[in-house]
């Protein structure tokens, strides 16, 4: 598993797909950071079409909150590749202790966040209950 966790925190994207009430799948490639437990991904400043609660990933966990996360590395030579699928549990922070992790960690992963304003966004949490994983993971 140790394998997997350093897979998980060296990722650069991934896609997370949510499901709403009807069953109807959304996939959608997302920025994140890895704690050991959790995946954070926030609702950023990129252009939204709606406010950030609205946005349909947000509405699927509201009624569905059980996900699933792929990182993955592609190689045009097919004995490189490999992949970890995340399944877990999300919900939504707004504030707080852990919501300030977040930030954090995120901010620490990717430069772009350090001009934004994410203490002021949602982020996506996601508590992993389980690991899959194919192929080379190195």
């Amino acid at each position: 598993m140790a394998k997997a966790e350093d897979f998980l925190y060296r990722g650069r994207v991934a896609r997370l797909a949510t499901v709403d009430s009807s069953g109807r799948p959304l996939v959608l490639p997302i920025c994140y950071a890895f704690d050991g437990g959790s995946l954070f991904t926030p609702l950023d400043e990129k252009p939204k079409s709606v406010a950030p609660r609205q946005l349909k990933r947000v509405r699927n966990i509201q009624s569905n909150p059980h996900v699933a996360v792929v990182v993955d590395h592609y190689s045009e030579d097919w004995s490189q590749l490999g992949y970890v699928i995340v399944n877990g549990e999300a919900d939504v922070l707004e504030a707080g202790e852990e919501h300030s992790r977040a930030v954090a960690l995120l901010r620490e992963k990717y430069p772009q966040y350090r001009s934004m304003n994410l203490e002021q966004r949602p982020i996506i949490r996601i508590r992993v209950t389980k690991i899959v994983t194919w192929g080379r993971l190195e």
